[in-house]
């Protein structure tokens, strides 16, 4: 069973399928796409190990040429220095305007590719084949795309949609529980976000999807991926609504700052921490119920996932610095930052309207 979650954005329409034993069949998938049966994947060398030969297998099958080349795995690999390597292989490997880039990974490789993919020959078309459930249900969708800076995270980027997105379930079975559940912290942002009912399943069923329940990951997957498009058409380039899926990430890019884009601080644990202190400072703010943030925190530690500033391993700047850290966000307007709070589970919005005072009393109470 595959599920078909349609992004109609005018002329750069395009389709995120959802479903299991997709890249077994991508070749028969993309071949409708190519102008020249030939392709250029760029891959990640834990993702290339354990995918790469499906893959080229399922092109081969369809008579579909194609290089490859890996980058090494993590968040570095965001970078100037390797996304520099990426553009001048494709240029290297004749990569044409009409041709298709193939993005095999998670989030890391699906942003630097589709920003590489941007820029080449001033845009060429590209197609994403998330491996991590973060970026499955997040990354892959929306045409975001970009490299860190030494200023901060996804600060150098361009929008740029994918030709189409190949969403395999399958491929989630080679993921570790952490990184399943790093990814998990953007799942439960989709219900905390807009869908209450959707975190109402969640709750019943996370931890049956967790587990590796096929039909419980792709309703989880194609939900999110419902969500966000929802957003991303009324809102392509972030002006407005589309922020509202930043929901925790002011909190989390701070976070991620602050431990050095490491190991000790996944992205999607930073997500999910991001929400609990979102619901937290909502709460306070008098916007939502005590309830809420209770809730929320008992979600995600039933799921076994880090929720507090306690659960990151390691010393942490103070409360000053931390707020400090969140200026570079690309969410600040005219020096203001703007936070996604809630008046609700489900009920997100975006306010410039928060003190620096209400924001550091949070983290103050959290790293006491």
């Amino acid at each position: 069973m595959i599920e078909i979650v349609e992004v109609p954005l005018e002329g750069r329409e395009y389709q995120v399928r959802i479903g299991q034993g997709l890249l077994q069949r991508a070749g028969a998938e993309i071949a409708p796409l190519l102008k020249r049966p030939r392709v250029a994947i760029v891959s990640d060398e834990n993702v290339a190990a354990l995918h790469l030969e499906t893959l080229t297998k399922a092109l081969e099958a369809e008579g579909i040429d194609h290089v490859s080349m890996s980058l090494p795995a993590g968040e570095a690999t965001k970078s100037w220095p390797h996304f520099t390597r990426t553009v001048e292989w494709l240029l290297e490997q004749k990569v044409e305007r009409r041709d298709i880039v193939i993005a095999l990974g998670g989030g890391v490789i699906g942003d630097l590719v589709g920003f590489a993919a941007a820029v080449l020959r001033r845009g060429v078309r590209f197609v994403q084949i998330p491996t991590s459930l973060l970026a499955q249900v997040d990354s892959s969708v929306g045409g975001k795309t970009g490299i860190n800076s030494v200023a901060g995270k996804n600060l150098i980027g361009a929008f740029h949609q994918p030709a189409l997105v190949l969403a395999d379930i399958d491929v989630l079975g080679t993921l570790t529980k952490r990184d399943y559940l790093a990814g998990y912290g953007e799942v439960a942002k989709y219900g905390l976000l807009g869908d209450a009912s959707f975190f109402d399943w969640l709750e019943t069923n996370g931890e049956k999807a967790a587990a590796g329940d096929a039909e419980a990951r792709i309703h989880a997957v194609k939900r999110s991926v419902e969500m966000k498009a929802e957003i991303v058409l009324r809102d392509e380039t972030e002006q407005g609504d589309r922020a509202l899926l930043n929901l925790g990430h002011t909190f989390c890019h701070a976070l991620e700052a602050a431990t050095g884009y490491s190991d000790r601080l996944l992205h999607g644990e930073g997500v999910a921490i991001g929400c609990a202190l979102a619901f937290e400072l909502s709460s306070r703010l008098g916007l939502c119920s005590q309830e809420d943030p209770s809730r929320v925190r008992a979600h995600l530690k039933a799921m076994g996932m880090k929720c507090d500033l306690a659960d990151i391993p390691g010393e942490l700047p103070g409360a000053e610095a931390l707020v400090d850290l969140m200026g570079q966000d690309k969410k600040v307007i005219d020096g203001q930052l703007r936070f996604i709070l809630a008046r609700g589970i489900g009920e997100s919005f975006v306010t410039s309207d928060v003190s620096r005072e209400a924001v550091l009393q949070v983290l103050k109470d959290q790293l006491s």
